[in-house]
């Protein structure tokens, strides 16, 4: 790689649905840290090029950005946001010797083992003891619902993502029942998790309880539902109990599906928003509600990552691997 300087900065990203957080990883780990409305943007590389634009210090010639999406191939287009590009495109116009593109949550795999505990906050029984050797589940809610995993293997642990998120929507009574039918009007078919569990999902959530209560809501932002809830109105903490729920349900059937005995992880840019809530909230006892596998949900433990840019940290590894 033709390199200029004594061990240039990497350039390390992580595009959201909603917002694109660049910044600078070297000796002094991560530095130079922005956070950019996509919506202000027309394009990917607009968005790198304003970043640029503006750093202190020598320019970076590899970079590793995380995107909510599936990565595939050379053309990737992003779930929630209307960007769509070729990596090799963006390279050779952002001027970069390596530009690699993976899936937001295997950054967010890749970052766990760099952790700190003072990063983690934990949710439910303290004495439940993650398995060092077996895999951990990262899921979480922001604009769509991340989910990945990090698996041991002979040569190390190996990241595994895909679109977990786009799972059907399991109801597990009778007001769940209604909920789907909602939702399933709404979208002329199958519902998947996301539609509920997600930034727009507590918006519509917030809807549909409202018909089906026969109170018709004005609709309100995810923000404005979490801060009236935290305020104590019933009826956006009574939907944001039914959230954490549901979130509870799914995130404990995929530590099943993937023997996630190393731990489950909660990333997304939602839950740090109202921990408290959500620490109080039926989250956990959905979770552990798994019938003949309760006894093994329960052993798993569930720590929030309250760190702001965690997935900048499994981007910055990724490169590290290849450099």
């Amino acid at each position: 790689m033709n390199q200029t300087g004594a061990n240039p900065p990497k350039l390390v990203g992580d595009i959201g649905g909603t917002n694109a957080r660049f910044a600078l990883s070297g000796s002094n780990g991560i530095e130079q840290t922005a956070i950019l409305a996509c919506r202000d943007f027309p394009t990917l590389t607009h968005a790198l090029k304003h970043y640029l634009s503006r750093i202190e210090g020598p320019r970076p010639r590899a970079a590793a950005l995380a995107v909510a999406g599936p990565v595939t191939g050379d053309q990737v287009a992003l779930t929630n946001l209307n960007w769509t590009f070729s990596t090799e495109a963006v390279r050779d116009e952002v001027r970069l010797d390596l530009l690699v593109i993976l899936n937001d949550f295997r950054a967010l795999a890749l970052a766990l083992p760099h952790l700190e505990p003072n990063h983690l906050v934990s949710v439910g029984p303290t004495d439940s003891a993650a398995r060092g050797d077996a895999p951990r589940l990262i899921v979480g809610p922001g604009t769509g619902l991340g989910v990945a995993a990090l698996v041991p293997s002979t040569s190390g642990w190996v990241p595994v993502s895909g679109e977990g998120g786009h799972i059907s929507f399991a109801p597990q009574n009778e007001r769940e029942d209604r909920i789907l039918v909602w939702f399933r009007n709404q979208v002329n078919g199958r519902v998947s998790i996301e539609r509920l569990v997600s930034g727009p999902g507590l918006e519509s959530l917030y809807r549909a309880m409202g018909d089906i209560e026969g109170t018709p809501r004005e609709p309100l932002s995810a923000q404005a539902i979490t801060e009236a809830a935290l305020a104590g109105d019933p009826d956006a903490a009574a939907c944001l109990n039914q959230f954490c729920a549901i979130f509870g349900s799914v995130a404990g059937d995929l530590a099943l599906a993937f023997g996630a005995l190393g731990g489950v992880y909660l990333g997304g840019g939602m839950i740090p928003r109202f921990l408290d809530f959500f620490a109080a909230s039926p989250f956990r006892r959905r979770f552990e509600d798994k019938g003949r596998m309760s006894q093994l949900a329960a052993q798993i433990p569930t720590q929030v990552i309250a760190v702001e840019t965690p997935a900048l940290l499994g981007t910055a590894a990724a490169l590290d691997s290849l450099i």
